[in-house]
């Protein structure tokens, strides 16, 4: 159990308090409403761009870093599809440093030619390493618009193509700044050795003189239902062939998504779940098989990954994963095995529960979604899910129609092919 007060300043900011009088320590959690999927398609990598941005220093603060390493702080973020989230953990005793630096950047971020060509450049490596010049790193690049045609889950955070991120110019960095980067846009959670009046006091100090802005309404192009099976084959210098197949499943708020990743778990969690036990110890096909749902809060993507041993062909692979699949089509998951993937989750929810930064980044999200308080009924969620839940949500996902593929096939293999 999370308890939690909550306040809403003048500006629209929503504030979350935890007050945990165990720890010494505080946490100061920012989470914006933004992610890549509100970008311009044109002007792709622009939330996550912003997540370096946001590090370089505003008018007043040059370098973000220093004060807080001064008072035995730490700080990172991250961004993904759907949000964007910044979060500094420090003595509680500092506490007001922390107010400080986030109220600054979200009132005074430094734009400038030389911080914005320094991040861009960062990024530009960032996309080539990690995506480009890495095995198997350009597989989202190649699997969201497969499975996406219309919603711009199509693009990864990282951006569509390297061109978006070199070409953004000054004046659009700003306009997506103010655009997004506002109170009313934003939730603040602060933890720990706190109370709930002293954090009133210091919001209120810090944040309430930021001008609201504008509240962002997202009004996106929904993904249609996919009717026909989709498939893509890349062959490229990586060590072996590789087969993903992803589904479109229901999005993180939809009642469907807790039979969903139970089945996730069913089928790739840990050495004992079925894609390990069946397909590499029992039938030696795969060297590496592992199946995860994306947790989108639109449509979400389930996918199957897996490298066939290098005397198996694609088809043959492919074959034994689409057999796995239809099993939960037809059969009721065994209760033994269906609370055993319950009890896991169980104690990984208590286990989260332990992290003072895991818990207000929880108590952030989940006030994204609608209320900070469902954080606390959602063990029950999945424990209440049944066999038939699971087999019903098979039923609509491992559908051949619902399907995109993508393989990969290692240059020299595809040559011997070929020959």
């Amino acid at each position: 159990m999370v308890r939690f007060n909550r306040f809403t300043l003048s500006n629209g900011l929503k504030v979350l308090v935890h007050e945990d009088k165990t720890t010494p320590m505080a946490v100061v959690n920012v989470l914006y409403d933004v992610g890549a999927r509100d970008e311009n398609p044109e002007q792709t990598g622009f939330a996550h761009l912003f997540e370096h941005l946001m590090f370089g220093g505003s008018e007043n603060i040059p370098a973000y870093d220093e004060p807080l390493q001064r008072v035995g702080g730490e700080n990172n973020a991250f961004t993904s599809n759907d949000i964007t989230n910044y979060y500094i953990t420090l003595p509680a005793v500092n506490i007001e440093t922390a107010f400080w630096l986030e109220s600054d950047r979200m009132l005074n971020l430094a734009f400038s030619e030389k911080s914005l060509e320094v991040q861009r450049n960062v990024v530009s490596e960032e996309f080539k390493q990690r995506y480009l010049n890495q095995p198997y790193g350009d597989v989202w690049l190649k699997l969201r618009p497969l499975v996406y045609k219309k919603h711009p889950y199509q693009w990864a955070t990282i951006g569509k193509e390297l061109s978006h991120i070199e070409n953004a110019k000054i004046e659009d960095v700003k306009a997506f700044f103010k655009k997004h980067y506002n109170p009313q846009n934003a939730i603040l959670v602060v933890g720990g050795d706190v109370d709930t009046a002293q954090v009133k006091a210091l919001a209120e100090k810090w944040f309430e003189p930021i001008p609201p802005g504008e509240k962002y309404h997202r009004n996106l192009p929904q993904e249609p239902e996919q009717t026909e099976a989709r498939s893509e084959t890349v062959t490229a210098k990586v060590p072996l062939n590789s087969l993903y197949i992803a589904f479109h499943a229901p999005g993180r708020t939809e009642a469907a998504s807790y039979p969903t990743e139970l089945l996730v778990d069913i089928l790739s969690r840990g050495n004992s779940s079925r894609l390990y036990r069946t397909l590499l110890k029992e039938k030696q096909l795969f060297s590496d098989i592992n199946a995860y749902l994306s947790g989108s809060l639109d449509t979400a993507v389930l996918v199957v990954e897996g490298k066939p041993l290098e005397n198996i062909s694609i088809e043959q692979a492919e074959a034994a994963v689409w057999e796995e699949l239809e099993k939960f089509k037809s059969e009721l998951v065994p209760e033994e095995e269906l609370t055993k993937v319950k009890n896991k989750t169980e104690s990984t929810m208590v286990f989260t529960e332990m992290s003072l930064l895991e818990k207000a980044m929880n108590l952030a999200y989940f006030e994204l979604m609608g209320d900070a308080e469902n954080l606390n009924h959602e063990t029950g969620k999945y424990l209440a899910v049944t066999a038939k839940d699971i087999r019903e949500q098979a039923q609509k996902m491992f559908r051949k129609e619902n399907s995109s593929t993508l393989i990969y096939l290692a240059e020299e293999v595809a040559e011997n092919v070929s020959a």
